[in-house]
């Protein structure tokens, strides 16, 4: 049987960026699995008014997904939501109030989370800005964090975070057990090999995943490919995960592995990546 292989977090683009090359290289390099996150939203031309606005992002990322399920082994998930740092661009670009931009966020989470109740979506998108902000935008944005907490318990899906950089999220872990969704159904996208209170989404350094394996707490690896011309190899390749799980196999953490991208996966996502492979 093949090992399966899954990459939590990157993002496809085929109009300006690889697309579904991309995918097939991330499958010849070993890749079985992918969590394809939306693009934010700016960068598919979208500058929303309503929370409808953001039909067309979920509506392309279903559809990239869909088709990166053609070429790979296993299958390609969405992940839909509002990326956190749109809060900046509405209030410093668009002159909006943080609480206008707070609705505004919410209202496209409302619709990220009807995708995901309707269809193939196994996690919601939202966060925090990782850099300093005024205090009111802070807490707007906290606040759209927690409303997508909600979101994700009422629809029985998980949710991704971007956030500012930190091994420590148990109090995000505690909102989301407080609206009822487990604190493991969390996930702390690139994060460093631990971060308390949630489950990490490992960024594939060698340096982090050895700090992730050692730690023996549940993790996932991720790339965050970005799929950008305009930022060629920024971040890291699709490749990286299937060749750093080649590396650690040699190592012999296999253990590690199937924690990766077998148990944590079925866990925070209820997802199986070993069926039909």
């Amino acid at each position: 049987m093949t090992e399966p292989v899954l990459d939590d977090h990157c993002h496809l683009d085929p109009e300006r960026g690889r697309g579904v090359e991309a995918v097939r290289e991330f499958a010849r390099a070993g890749g079985t699995h992918l969590l394809v996150v939306n693009q934010p939203s700016w960068k598919l031309g979208v500058e929303p008014d309503t929370g409808e606005d953001f039909r067309p992002v979920f509506e392309a990322t279903e559809a990239v997904a869909a088709d990166a399920s053609e070429v790979l082994p296993g299958r390609a998930w969405p992940v839909l939501g509002v990326h956190p740092t749109l809060i900046s661009r509405l209030v410093d670009d668009r002159e909006m109030s943080a609480d206008a931009a707070r609705q505004l966020m919410c209202a496209g989470l409302d619709l990220a989370a009807e995708f995901a109740a309707d269809g193939p979506a196994v996690a919601l998108k939202s966060g925090r800005p990782h850099y300093e902000v005024p205090e009111d935008v802070w807490e707007a944005s906290n606040a759209v964090l927690r409303h997508a907490l909600g979101l994700a318990a009422e629809t029985g899906v998980a949710c991704q975070l971007h956030t500012e950089s930190t091994d420590d999220l148990s109090a995000i872990g505690e909102w989301a057990e407080a609206a009822g969704l487990p604190a493991e159904r969390v996930v702390k996208h690139y994060a460093g090999g631990t971060c308390a209170g949630v489950t990490p989404s490992v960024i594939a350094r060698k340096d982090a995943i050895v700090e992730a394996v050692e730690s023996g707490e549940p993790f996932l690896l991720e790339t965050d490919f970005l799929d950008d011309p305009d930022r060629p190899g920024a971040v890291l390749g699709p490749k990286t995960v299937p060749r750093r799980t080649g590396w650690l196999r040699k190592a012999g953490h296999d253990g590690a592995l199937r924690v990766a991208h077998v148990e944590t996966p079925r866990r925070v996502y209820g997802v199986d990546t070993e069926k039909g492979l």
